[in-house]
């Protein structure tokens, strides 16, 4: 249940404020830096997560729950699963305050093919939580690092 208002509130938030979640979860085209996104990190929060090696497990987790997921595996059946991980490991690494640098896609071309609805969006959001979860990431870590996620959802949704 946390998670689903979790998920909506955030979906609200970045809606609310012209803001937007999720950047990354797929494809790889042009490269546009996590900083595009200008949020800082809450201090300590890539600390938090295990560092880069903890969000590389956390990603990889995450990707294998996507591509299982009822709701929106489909959207990752010819995905490599590995290059996924890789992609959002460096994303999430960068955003938490870690010393990657995300080189993977716009969230805005990489999405545009994709046919991305809010509940697509939010499911994606949902998996996330649980991986955090899984790897006992507390809650209050869960938010800092979806916060700095949310402003991606105008580039990531496109599908009413």
């Amino acid at each position: 249940m946390k998670h689903l208002i979790t998920a909506t509130a955030l979906t609200l938030l970045a809606l609310g404020s012209g803001h937007t979640l999720a950047q990354s979860m797929v494809a790889l085209q042009k490269a546009t830096p996590a900083s595009a996104y200008p949020v800082a990190p809450a201090p300590g929060l890539y600390q938090a997560f295990g560092e880069q090696a903890g969000i590389r497990a956390l990603m990889d987790d995450f990707v294998i729950r996507l591509k299982a997921d009822a709701r929106i595996g489909e959207q990752f059946k010819d995905t490599k699963l590995d290059n996924l991980s890789k992609q959002l490991t460096d994303q999430v690494c960068q955003l938490a305050g870690g010393p990657c640098v995300y080189k993977g896609p716009d969230m805005k071309e990489a999405h545009a093919e994709m046919d991305v609805t809010r509940s697509h969006f939010n499911a994606l959001v949902e998996v996330l939580q649980v991986s955090m979860d899984a790897r006992g990431i507390p809650f209050t870590r869960q938010n800092q690092l979806l916060a700095l996620l949310a402003p991606m959802h105008r580039d990531v949704v496109n599908t009413r």
